[in-house]
């Protein structure tokens, strides 16, 4: 997935928007107050695939079932559904009933009427995916589950250029009755029941309000979650609001026995009805520093999450020897520290004419790239040894990851680099002291990056180790989302981005190099036919000793052609002030603002003034 020097006027902007009207603590309002470090771009499920954006939806969307929030190793558990699902023997058609009695938010759209969630509602959200015309960067994904007829109507309507007819039947999609829905798959998938814990993708949908709000539907999020959306001002703050609407459900979880953490945070919360929260105020303070000292000021209440933990730039200041500094422990701030079920990668556009392709010398000069990036100076100077090194695609916490597994991809080597690129016949042939292609063409990178301070040191180290090597880098810079946007079209050449788990299965970090996935999950563009084969494979083999053989096989394959730079697995540091209790961070899903508290009085007694 996936941070001033004139920092009065920047932390002004952000104080501003993090603070909030209040009532008084006895009885008042209970706010949680975030910020996300990297702009959102919408609120529609089926037309998104940012972080940002992705944490947003699961509180307001459901899917049919969710992670045990303090299970670890994880449990999955009902959510909307009865119980768990049906499964033939083959894997192959999953059954699942729903609980009667849910409700959607109200909404204009259903005409004061309430809105009781039906089995279609998932079908819907489902064919959303599917529409050509929603353009979803998630459908590669989700033509991988295999449901049967869905991606064959699909073809046929790109080939017939006629609209997508949601009242058409998909045999493997079927709403048998009001509340039961049954998916039947072309091939066994033994983990299948992961993909229906996605609420920030495949959360059940109302037709009735996509039609209603058309294409302002991404400002009109309306499910039958614990939040609704209040208020958005774009890149700017988002707030969501208690539903109303919500059914009655109550705190409940499975930590391990020996889990002291999971089973002190149950203690606490057990039977507490959720949302705890009435509202949740996220707003977007892009820069360390202002992040830093807004939550420093108690103007935001956590830096915590996949989206916004820690700045690395204030680790040391923060967690001395990974203890919370004495100042801030007085106060009664906590801290928790975890290596991320992630990933922070560099891609290389394999459609490119000067990194892309597989002849020998092309992936020579990936390989050669790879090779020069210092990793270690990247950790222990940007990133305040907030990172390990990555050795492969697979993410920790996932299936496929092997600690002791060992590859070129996390070495740094700037004399085999060298060598490299002299083999394959990048070398200086006029004398500047810079590498031309085997043409004789000059040879320039063309690296992609964002506006902010950190992005600035990344991009110098990145400029220093190629020019190390002889090779010269220019920057394209941007915002996030409009690079975003220009990497699933094919018009960056190289990209370093982060990439977040949510699941527990390995194979989904190999999403980006699936063939057809190129240009959604697959932004490198990547396409081998021996790759492909091994992930069909994975995708229908139980979890095993062969499926374990395949992974190793994908990450050979994955480093051999390099259209991807393994980087970074992350370790998180989460801080959190003492009104904030429950707070436990997941491991792939986004959702947990319904499962933490605060306590407005305790605010208020720290001195807090909110405005």
């Amino acid at each position: 997935m996936k941070f001033y020097s004139f920092l009065a006027g920047v932390l002004l902007a952000c104080t501003t928007a993090v603070h909030a009207a209040e009532p008084a603590a006895d009885g008042g309002r209970k706010i949680l107050r975030v910020a996300f470090t990297t702009a959102e771009t919408g609120f529609d499920p089926a037309q998104l695939s940012d972080l940002y954006s992705r944490t947003v939806t699961p509180h307001i969307f459901e899917a049919l079932y969710r992670y045990d929030h303090l299970a670890r190793p994880v449990k999955i558990r009902p959510l909307t559904a009865a119980g768990m699902p049906e499964v033939s023997p083959d894997y192959r058609v999953w059954t699942v009933k729903l609980q009667p009695g849910i409700y959607f938010a109200d909404d204009p759209a259903f005409k004061g009427k309430k809105r009781e969630l039906v089995a279609q509602d998932y079908v819907y959200a489902f064919q959303r995916i599917a529409d050509p015309a929603n353009r979803s960067q998630v459908w590669g994904g989700v033509e991988t589950f295999k449901i049967e007829g869905l991606a064959d109507y699909r073809r046929e309507v790109v080939a017939q250029k006629k609209r997508f007819d949601y009242d058409h039947v998909i045999p493997g999609l079927r709403a048998l009755d009001r509340y039961t829905i049954r998916f039947t798959l072309r091939d066994p998938s033994p983990r299948f029941i992961e993909n229906l814990t996605a609420s920030d993708l495949l959360g059940a949908m109302a037709r009735e309000v996509v039609e209603f709000y058309g294409d302002k539907i991404a400002e009109h999020p309306v499910g039958t979650g614990p939040f609704r959306l209040k208020q958005w001002r774009r890149s700017s703050l988002i707030v969501l609001e208690r539903s109303p609407d919500f059914r009655e459900m109550h705190y409940d979880a499975e930590p391990a026995a020996d889990d002291a953490e999971g089973q002190a945070i149950l203690a606490r919360l057990k039977g507490r009805r959720i949302p705890m929260v009435d509202e949740v105020r996220i707003s977007i303070i892009e820069e360390e520093q202002p992040r830093w000292l807004a939550f420093l000021n108690g103007q935001i209440d956590m830096l915590a999450g996949q989206y916004g933990s820690m700045p690395g730039s204030f680790i040391n200041v923060a967690m001395p020897n990974g203890h919370v500094a004495p100042n801030l422990a007085r106060k009664g701030i906590q801290a928790a520290r975890q290596v991320n079920a992630d990933i922070a990668i560099a891609y290389f556009n394999m459609e490119d004419p000067v990194v892309g392709g597989y002849t020998p010398e092309k992936v020579a000069l990936r390989r050669a790239i790879s090779l020069s990036m210092d990793t270690e100076r990247e950790i222990r100077v940007i990133r305040k040894g907030q990172a390990i090194p990555a050795q492969s695609q697979i993410a920790p916490n996932t299936s496929g990851y092997d600690p002791n597994f060992k590859s070129e991809a996390g070495d740094y080597d700037p004399a085999r680099a060298r060598a490299l690129l002299d083999m394959y016949g990048y070398v200086d042939r006029d004398g500047d002291g810079w590498r031309e292609l085997p043409d004789g063409k000059p040879l320039v990178l063309v690296y992609a990056t964002q506006p902010s301070q950190i992005n600035r040191q990344f991009d110098e180290l990145w400029r220093k180790n190629l020019e190390a090597i002889g090779i010269r880098t220019t920057f394209q810079t941007g915002q996030w989302p409009e690079q975003l946007k220009l990497a699933r079209a094919g018009k960056l050449q190289i990209w370093m981005l982060g990439s977040s788990a949510d699941v527990p299965d390995g194979q989904s970090a190999l999403a980006r190099l699936h063939g057809p996935q190129s240009g959604s999950q697959n932004l490198a563009r990547f396409k081998l036919p021996a790759f492909d084969a091994i992930y069909d494979r994975l995708l229908v083999l139980p979890d095993g000793p062969e499926r374990d053989e395949l992974f190793r096989q994908a990450k050979i394959l994955s480093i051999a052609y390099m259209p991807y730079k393994p980087l970074v697995h992350r370790i998180s540091t989460d801080m959190w002030q003492p009104w904030v209790t429950g707070f436990r961070r997941p491991l792939f899903w986004q959702e947990w603002w319904h499962l933490v508290d605060v306590d407005p009085a305790m605010r208020a007694k720290a001195g807090i003034k909110v405005d």
